[in-house]
């Protein structure tokens, strides 16, 4: 099972339980409470980083109402120079 079809995880209601991995789990969380994402695809990450962008393509939305807008960089350096110029 690719774990992007996983997508149903975040809309579950209070008191449910799923058995995920850290990846899916960090990958969740910032999907949430995130505006922005600047994805560099790099393993053992990778999966956090494609789970944020196939959950942004159907159109999740988040804590706050929108759908997370991500872009993929070509490099670690991009995405950490695109990460601190949108703070």
């Amino acid at each position: 099972v690719h774990q992007c079809h996983d997508t149903d995880l975040i809309k579950v209601g209070a008191g449910a339980t799923a058995c995920i991995d850290g990846n899916q789990a960090a990958a969740h969380v910032a999907y949430a409470l995130s505006d922005i994402a600047f994805i560099y695809p790099i393993t053992p990450s990778s999966p956090m980083g494609e789970m944020v962008d196939e959950w942004a393509a159907q159109g999740l939305i988040n804590c706050y109402g929108q759908k997370l807008s991500v872009t993929e960089m070509q490099s670690e350096a991009g995405a950490a120079g695109a990460l601190h110029c949108a703070l």
